[in-house]
């Protein structure tokens, strides 16, 4: 069946309720509204209020009520509205929910996924553009997930759902409805901590996620080079044999994502690969991200964001090298 973004994390978020009984929703707005962007529509109806729940404007109070949940044996799924909001509760995923399980030498796990949308490139109002993931993976004990279509993002979410530790699921707000893909209407998994090679090339690599996976792949068969584009899909753990056998593979290695481009992830990729393939690098291994400033009002994101110009610019770089 041919959905969007939405609509298989829709399908998803279904199939896990009715698998599991003790998975709860809960967010602003995301019952009889549907959620903002109507990602949890139809949800209230089918398995009730006591499932699906309304709460008030209080992120800190949303996530830690989900973290006492599934201390208490249930498996929420918690909704931040935009990842900008999610710093309120910036302490209870740092202090609680990433440290219980060594805090209580694995006796208390947190089984819970907090789903926010991120990332920009949709003209939104300051706080609702953030590209947070290099925050988030820097904290031992919390699995960060990033999928780049609605194929990833249905399969993502359900293993995520599996899972007896917290996981923050990134879904990028420009892919929600910018494409479908053919989605299974039934339960499948995608690994975690798998990634995902999205072509095969021989002239460079290009590594890649989230709203920069549509993007890398248009520029790439513009230009007709031969390019191994890699999809991370989990930031951390990052797919760190996936990586390097690419960076291997061609010699030449360009990292894009939209976060920051100070000590944002394509420098942790970009260290790995010094560190472990340094040998078989031909060129500078070359980093296309956003500006290290913060996210700029709706008129300027087109000038602050990777956009196709500078990847373009980018690639003819590398391949001068």
């Amino acid at each position: 069946m041919q959905m969007n973004m939405v609509g298989a994390i829709n399908n998803a978020l279904e199939l896990i309720m009715k698998e599991n009984d003790k998975v709860v929703l809960l967010g602003e707005d995301i019952g009889k509204d549907g959620g903002v962007f109507r990602v949890t529509d139809g949800l209230l109806a089918k398995f009730g209020e006591d499932r699906v729940m309304d709460t008030p404007l209080a992120e800190s109070a949303i996530i830690g009520t989900a973290i006492g949940m599934a201390l208490a044996g249930m498996h929420p799924i918690p909704e931040i509205q935009f990842a900008g909001f999610m710093y309120e509760g910036f302490a209870q995923l740092v202090n609680h929910a990433s440290r219980y399980r060594s805090r209580t030498r694995s006796a208390l796990p947190v089984p819970m996924v907090v789903r926010t949308p991120v990332s920009g490139g949709v003209r939104t109002l300051e706080h609702h553009s953030e590209s947070p993931e290099a925050f988030y993976s820097h904290i031992g004990g919390l699995i960060v997930v990033e999928p780049s279509g609605p194929y990833d993002a249905k399969g993502l979410l359900i293993k995520a759902a599996h899972m007896n530790d917290p996981v923050l699921f990134l879904e990028p707000t420009k892919l929600y409805r910018l494409f479908k893909q053919e989605v299974p209407e039934t339960a499948y998994e995608i690994e975690i901590g798998k990634a995902s090679k999205v072509s095969e090339g021989n002239d460079l690599t290009i590594i890649t996620y989230g709203t920069m996976v549509p993007l890398v792949k248009s520029v790439v068969e513009k230009k007709k080079v031969s390019a191994e584009i890699l999809d991370l899909r989990t930031i951390n753990p990052l797919d760190e044999s996936a990586i390097i056998e690419a960076a291997k593979k061609t010699g030449k290695v360009m990292i894009v994502h939209e976060a920051e481009l100070s000590f944002g992830p394509g420098a942790e990729i970009a260290a790995r690969i010094a560190e472990k393939a340094i040998y078989d690098i031909e060129a500078p291994i070359l980093r296309v991200a956003s500006n290290s400033f913060p996210y700029p009002f709706p008129g300027y994101e087109q000038y602050y964001i990777p956009n196709e110009v500078k990847i373009s610019k980018a690639i003819d770089k590398i391949l001068s090298s």
